[in-house]
């Protein structure tokens, strides 16, 4: 067991200036010392013990010396709490522990803190430490302790033998798919401190989780346990943000709140354990020739070398690499969470547009902006939409749905089309008709609105009518809600300069800047007319609320193309234009992407065959998002849709490429 010094927030050279001033001198000032935690390996395994302990225990003075000590002060123990228990029955229950929890191992069942009848001191008849026979545990002397304070839950901790104090602890993992921004641990106030620990790694941040035996699911924490990271866009209190940039990051101070969306989500029990990278501003940016303050992170599907999407850049990474991590929370304005999900073969979704409060979290445009997730099992984005979004989302997990037997396709390949990815798309689509009972329907948005188009329209064409209506939102809106305040404040403070701030947000800005005002109305009321005429004729709701959805509508997310981030472009632009993307944009209805396969090709990087992911939107009438969700869930146990793993497969897993050469020992 290796322990580190500087993790206790001294050094050998203070504590000797600490003891060189006279007792006059110490009565004119104080030093503030504030304890950080402490890091430590195991087998090793590198671990962060907290410095906010959960509870003391009465030691006996002769009981743990046979139990290795970090710096003479602190031992590796575990607490058992589980009512009632035999020491018989010990063996099989920490062997659980190791099964369901990557935090716990064995070395930290030398001593047990035991609670309920019989917890003690154990020793045989000749005075020696009992010993745990087992797996995994065979020949580990264990001491029992009686454990007296019923608050203090299961697991592995670290115990301060002179106090008393027990301190929860966190496995130390390498952040390599570079998602984060920054590592946090909570404080006992509800704010938030970044984690003071770091690992071997590649230029790389070091993230803790803890161990998932603290925490019991109920009914009021229905999320207890559940790994969660963070895009940096929500204000978490006690946390500096960036939005993607580095001035905003250093102009102002730590947020003194957290987003109400977060708070949600804190409050049904979720184990915040990162801010994630966003591109800046939320913008859409691509992988090296667009992040100029922030390094992008890496997509680990493939190659390892394909573009994550933007803006949820660091969820989409993050969710398909770690399986420590089980769900990051984003945002899809014009398709930061649809294309990460694609791209890295993910469930997401983009939900009914103002279902819960964006208040302290930073806007694009409010108009178009949701709040979502990127995840590997839907069964728990169900949990998760209903914690954040509380009453304004319906869950169908316990009711007797009735699916919409109507499909309507937009997009979709021939039958005819033979490509490994119109293959996939075409097979799901057979398997999604056959399991609801109906029928599809290929559809044309363009040829729908111009046999018909609604009042308003003014004779133009679908893609004339809407083919500046994003750019104008995002831009007319975010301009004066984020770039002049930030603006003005940065000047303020540096002599009348002007921040650094990526290419595409500047083009994107001077695009707005270029309108008069009266643009931001006109696009507002196209918007409106367009989701009035989709929802009507495309998306109405249906009467059986069994139902919700007259239809679903389904379009091609992501087709297993290659976007490699070494590729440059000639330049950012605009996004002017409108694609089948933008239809639950502007027509505020949720939009879920199911990951259904992968097809295989030869990389450009790695000069081999590589696994890419291929995706499929579903779309329903605005408020069916629990509808969707039902559908991901049933479609996956039916094996139609895929619950991914983490790796360079979605489907198989795998070895992550970047990471072969350090598994394999190089």
């Amino acid at each position: 067991m290796v322990a580190s010094f500087r993790s206790l927030g001294l050094s050998a050279l203070s504590l000797v200036a600490s003891l060189s001033p006279s007792a006059a001198q110490l009565s004119t000032f104080t030093t503030p010392l504030t304890p950080n935690g402490l890091s430590f390996s195991i087998n090793g395994v590198y671990y962060y013990s907290s410095p906010f302990a959960s509870g003391k225990v009465a030691v006996p003075a002769t009981s743990l010396l046979a139990v290795p000590s970090i710096f003479g002060c602190f031992k590796p123990v575990a607490v058992v709490n589980k009512g009632y228990i035999t020491k018989a029955e010990i063996p099989n229950l920490l062997s659980n522990f190791t099964a369901i929890d990557d935090v716990f191992q064995p070395a930290f069942a030398q001593a047990i803190f035991l609670a309920g009848p019989g917890a003690g001191t154990c020793k045989d008849k000749n005075g020696l430490p009992y010993e745990v026979k087992g797996k995994g545990y065979e020949g580990s002397p264990c001491t029992y302790i009686a454990l007296e304070d019923s608050e203090i839950p299961s697991g592995p901790y670290v115990l301060e033998v002179s106090s008393g104090s027990l301190y929860p602890v966190y496995r130390l993992y390498e952040d390599y798919a570079a998602s984060f921004m920054a590592s946090l641990i909570p404080n006992p106030d509800g704010t938030f401190q970044t984690m003071s620990a770091q690992i071997p790694g590649a230029a790389s941040l070091t993230i803790g989780v803890p161990s998932r035996l603290y925490f019991t699911k109920t009914a009021k924490k229905p999320l207890a346990g559940v790994r969660l990271g963070v895009k940096d866009i929500y204000r978490l209190a006690g946390v500096k943000g960036s939005n993607g940039n580095r001035a905003w990051y250093n102009l102002y101070p730590a947020a003194n709140y957290t987003a109400p969306a977060i708070q949600n989500l804190i409050d049904a029990g979720a184990q915040i354990v990162g801010l994630q990278k966003t591109s800046q501003f939320a913008n859409g940016e691509s992988a090296t020739q667009d992040w100029v303050d922030f390094h992008s992170p890496f997509n680990p599907r493939g190659d390892g070398y394909q573009d994550p999407s933007s803006s949820s850049s660091g969820a989409g990474a993050s969710i398909a690499a770690y399986e420590w991590l089980d769900i990051a929370i984003g945002s899809d304005t014009g398709g930061s969470l649809r294309g990460p999900a694609g791209s890295q073969g993910l469930h997401s979704n983009r939900p009914s547009h103002g279902l819960v409060s964006l208040d302290n979290v930073m806007p694009l445009s409010p108009t178009l902006d949701t709040p979502g997730f990127l995840v590997r099992d839907p069964k728990l984005l169900d949990v998760a939409s209903a914690a954040l979004y509380g009453k304004n989302y319906k869950s169908m997990a316990d009711v007797a749905v009735k699916y919409p037997k109507n499909i309507r396709t937009i997009g979709f390949p021939a039958n005819t089309s033979t490509s490994a990815s119109s293959v996939i798309l075409n097979k799901f689509l057979s398997d999604l008709t056959a399991f609801v009972g109906g029928a599809s329907e290929a559809v044309t948005l363009a040829s729908a609105w111009a046999a018909a188009p609604p009042a308003g329209a003014q004779n133009a064409t679908l893609s004339a009518f809407l083919n500046t209506t994003y750019a104008v939102l995002i831009t007319k809106e975010q301009i004066p809600l984020v770039r002049e305040p930030f603006y003005r404040d940065y000047a303020a403070a540096n002599d009348g300069r002007r921040p650094f701030v990526n290419p595409v947000p500047l083009k994107r800005w001077a695009y707005g800047d270029s309108l008069p005002s009266t643009e931001l109305a006109s696009a507002q009321q196209n918007k409106t007319i367009f989701m009035d005429w989709f929802n009507k004729e495309f998306a109405p709701p249906a009467l059986d609320d069994a139902q919700c959805s007259e239809t679903l509508i389904l379009y091609p997310q992501w087709t297993g193309d290659q976007n490699p981030r070494n590729w440059y472009s000639s330049g950012p632009g605009v996004p002017f234009g409108f694609s089948s993307s933008r239809i639950s944009v502007f027509a505020e209805v949720p939009d879920h992407v199911f990951p259904i396969g992968q097809v295989t090709a030869k990389s450009a990087i790695s000069d081999h065959d590589e696994v890419f992911p291929v995706t499929v939107s579903v779309m329903a009438a605005k408020g069916c998002d629990g509808l969707l969700t039902r559908l991901a869930i049933d479609l996956v146990e039916k094996g139609i849709v895929l619950q991914p793993k983490t790796g360079t497969s979605s489907v198989d897993g795998g070895k992550i490429l970047m990471r072969r050469a350090e598994m394999m020992g190089f």
